[in-house]
């Protein structure tokens, strides 16, 4: 006779902690983004840089794992792909191109409050107060960063930081309520939207921007940095993550990219932080991390209708 063994609570406690930390790296990854974007890269060419960080990357995982849609995933890739990849990425780099590195990170800090509510629209999920607050908190946290002195709130980069948001953050919640087919691994999926998302980049690049005349060493390491681990190793840690973790949940460890990008601007940006702006870390990291766990909220009308009824009795 066979007996099965139900996992313990410890052990489903430590499987997910070490899930959140490796999707966690994900967004700190991302961070960098910034830093590289202005440092290391040709500048003038953000359509360029986001053609290269997907298009070479999602064709190396394609090699790698040897798996190709089938059937309704070809349409769900392309709009996956467009919506994570060919949208997201060249608004993000605009964005990184026109504002400050910890200005520009921080903007991502919305996206999950944008996650809490398409999942309640699309996921039919219950909002939960716990996370919301906690994502509310984030946001005022990042804000108190976003608002130090020596921040330039280009609108142009403000405006590409927050289409950026919003479009990763839809898919983010059709990833989810999508799923992955049956078989098919996290750096497939991954590898997919990186090359349809490099597609959808490929024609409008060659038209609008073109192509550096030249890239230095510095632009060369730039660009494998962004393709290969912020790319392709990011992203398959990322949707694995989403594969085991809550939506929201995930979405909140997306305010580490914004905390990255700030402390990399203050070590080796010549970037400064005042009191307040220590105050927002605090909050922002007690936010990414409170966030990981889901509390039930009493609800005041549960309260007071249980209160009714032994007032009745």
């Amino acid at each position: 006779m066979i007996t099965t063994t139900a996992p313990s609570p410890a052990h489903m406690t430590s499987s997910r902690a070490g899930t959140t930390l490796l999707t966690a790296l994900a967004p700190a990854v991302w961070g960098t983004t910034y830093l590289v974007t202005t440092e290391l890269l040709p500048p003038g060419h953000p359509m360029f840089a986001a053609l290269v960080r997907s298009l070479p990357a999602g064709i190396i995982g394609l090699l790698l794992v040897r798996q190709l849609p089938r059937g309704g995933w070809w349409w769900k890739a392309a709009v996956l792909g467009f919506l994570n990849v060919g949208l997201f990425f060249p608004l993000l780099f605009v964005a990184a191109s026109r504002l400050p590195g910890g200005v520009a990170a921080t903007l991502g800090a919305v996206q999950p409050l944008v996650v809490a509510i398409l999942a309640v629209l699309i996921l039919r999920q219950s909002p939960s107060g716990w996370q919301l607050a906690w994502a509310v908190t984030g946001v005022l946290g990042v804000g108190l960063v976003v608002l130090g002195p020596a921040a330039r709130l280009d609108p142009v980069g403000i405006l590409a930081g927050l289409g950026g948001c919003l479009a990763m953050g839809l898919g983010l919640v059709l990833a989810k309520r999508w799923g992955r087919p049956a078989g098919l691994g996290a750096m497939g999926f991954a590898s997919w939207q990186l090359t349809a998302g490099g597609l959808v980049l490929l024609m409008p690049t060659m038209l609008l921007e073109g192509f550096p005349n030249s890239v230095p060493a510095s632009g060369l390491a730039g660009y494998l940095w962004l393709g290969l681990v912020g790319g392709l190793l990011a992203y398959t840690l990322w949707f694995r993550g989403l594969g085991r973790l809550p939506v929201t949940s995930t979405a909140l460890l997306g305010m580490l990219s914004p905390l990255v990008a700030a402390a990399l601007g203050v070590g080796l940006g010549g970037e400064s932080l005042n009191a307040g702006q220590l105050l927002g870390f605090s909050l922002a990291v007690a936010a990414l991390a409170a966030g990981q766990f889901t509390i039930r909220l009493p609800r005041f009308s549960n309260h007071f209708a249980l209160q009714s009824r032994n007032d009745a009795q």
